[in-house]
């Protein structure tokens, strides 16, 4: 809030006007846009750019004592306390969804009945509310990273202890590190009992956003005033009601070079077959947006989707035409995709999720084996980017919505929510209760319009 001090005398002064006070006031000139100047001798000088009507546009002297009052001169103006001061107020709400449809069969319908019924779905408006339940010098919290790597990890730990992480958004990875698994909730919340935490942060996927809400409910069984909040990590964009959670543009953006590289290999080979597999486990959003952006792609294989390999409207049928038509192709396939034309694993990792077989492995070798048993030459290069696209540092979209999230979070843990999770739905950034965004996985649509986009863009038939 404050800017770096600038030590020199500040001219006269005037009668101090008693309706500004306090740190409060000081909050409401510095989220108008002003600077704050701090001196030596305990004035403030704030520059007022275009302070809500205000009618202020140049220096307004201000002084705090030692009580952190602050008294102002405002030059015979009047400056309200009742204008806008930057705080959410609790009753905000925002709403989940917009679109009200008129058919089950309208693209993309969501739809709870035959008749698509309106039914309104509110939750919180994230921000700072004027009154908090924690005393912010008192407060003892503790952050936690789980699951994988994801761009825009140390831009949020930064956001939620600043002074000791500072400038650790420039790099990519996670400043705490990462691991899978881990103690029993009883343990877990045991440790926080006797370390005294009064907030926690849990930064995860939907696993991780399970446990926070165990740990949660483990808390107030044991009647402990612990905030639980949780920060929506994945390159996967597979939380529910979320538009994006962060890591996934940046994941999308890195894919590119993937797919490029494919591109101009499978273009300067003779027959050349380019062949990318990206992330996504049981959604397929990371290939659908990358097949879209990039314009390069000719199939796009993903989970929600079935499909064929083989027969006369199979997938390899397809590559052939490609082949005739224009010599080479582009193929962009999830990990999660084809799982059903694989042998199954009972095997689990150490967060419980099952290990998925190989599907790019699969199609680069199945590619292969058809070429070579139609007599057809064909060049398949298989590029595989998975840690690359989760490893790199966030773009600049994904380090905006890691900020805003992760201030959020705090601001939430602050009003004394617990079992909440900090994200941005309906262009708005909101509070979900946990218990709600874990009931299900966020999947791609086969009647929305982005995939229908995506299909356009590729050419792709339907492989049944």
């Amino acid at each position: 809030m404050y800017a770096s001090p600038r030590f020199h005398h500040l001219p006269g002064t005037r009668p101090p006007d008693p309706r500004l006070r306090s740190r409060e006031d000081l909050a409401r000139i510095a989220l108008a846009g002003s600077s704050i100047v701090v001196h030596r001798n305990g004035w403030l000088e704030c520059h007022l750019r275009g302070f809500p009507g205000s009618g202020f546009g140049g220096p307004l002297p201000c002084r705090v004592d030692r009580d952190g009052d602050a008294r102002c001169w405002t030059d015979g103006g009047n400056l309200s306390t009742d204008m806008w001061n930057g705080y959410v107020n609790k009753n905000d709400r925002a709403l989940l969804k917009v679109i009200k449809y008129a058919s089950p069969t309208s693209a993309g319908a969501e739809c709870v009945d035959p008749d698509c019924s309106w039914v309104e779905h509110w939750v919180h408006r994230a921000g700072p509310r004027k009154e908090i339940y924690y005393e912010p010098g008192e407060v003892k919290a503790a952050i936690v990273s789980c699951g994988g790597l994801c761009p825009g990890l140390n831009d949020v730990i930064r956001q939620l202890s600043r002074k000791v992480v500072e400038n650790i958004n420039l790099a990519g990875g996670s400043f705490l590190g990462v691991s899978r698994g881990g103690a029993k909730t009883s343990e877990i919340v045991d440790s926080i009992q006797a370390r005294r935490i009064d907030m926690l942060f849990v930064i995860g996927g939907n696993g991780s956003h399970a446990g926070a809400n165990a740990i949660h409910e483990e808390c107030r069984k044991r009647k402990l005033k612990v905030s639980v909040v949780a920060v929506p990590k994945t390159i996967d964009n597979d939380i529910l009601f979320m538009d994006k959670t962060f890591g996934f543009d940046t994941a999308v953006e890195e894919a590119q070079r993937a797919i490029n590289s494919a591109y101009i290999e499978a273009r300067s080979a003779y027959h050349g077959i380019g062949l990318v597999k990206l992330m996504g486990r049981s959604s397929g959003f990371i290939a659908m947006q990358a097949s879209l952006s990039s314009g390069q792609i000719d199939v796009c294989l993903i989970p929600e989707v079935s499909f064929t390999l083989d027969g006369e409207h199979g997938v390899m049928r397809h590559l052939e035409h490609l082949l005739e038509k224009k010599g080479f192709c582009v193929v962009c396939v999830a990990e999660g995709a084809g799982q059903d034309l694989l042998q199954k694993s009972n095997a689990t990792d150490a967060s419980g999720n099952v290990i998925l077989s190989d599907f790019g492995v699969h199609m680069q070798q199945k590619i292969k084996k058809h070429f070579k048993d139609i007599g057809v030459p064909a060049d398949v290069k298989y590029i595989d980017p998975t840690y690359m696209v989760r490893a790199c540092r966030a773009n600049a979209s994904d380090a905006i919505l890691c900020t805003v999230l992760g201030q959020n979070a705090v601001h939430g843990a602050f009003a004394g929510f617990s079992g909440i999770t900090s994200g941005i739905s309906n262009t708005h950034y909101a509070y979900l209760p946990i218990t709600e965004v874990i009931t299900t996985t966020k999947r791609v649509n086969p009647n929305s319009r982005m995939w229908h986009r995506c299909l356009t863009s590729t050419g792709q038939p339907d492989f049944h």
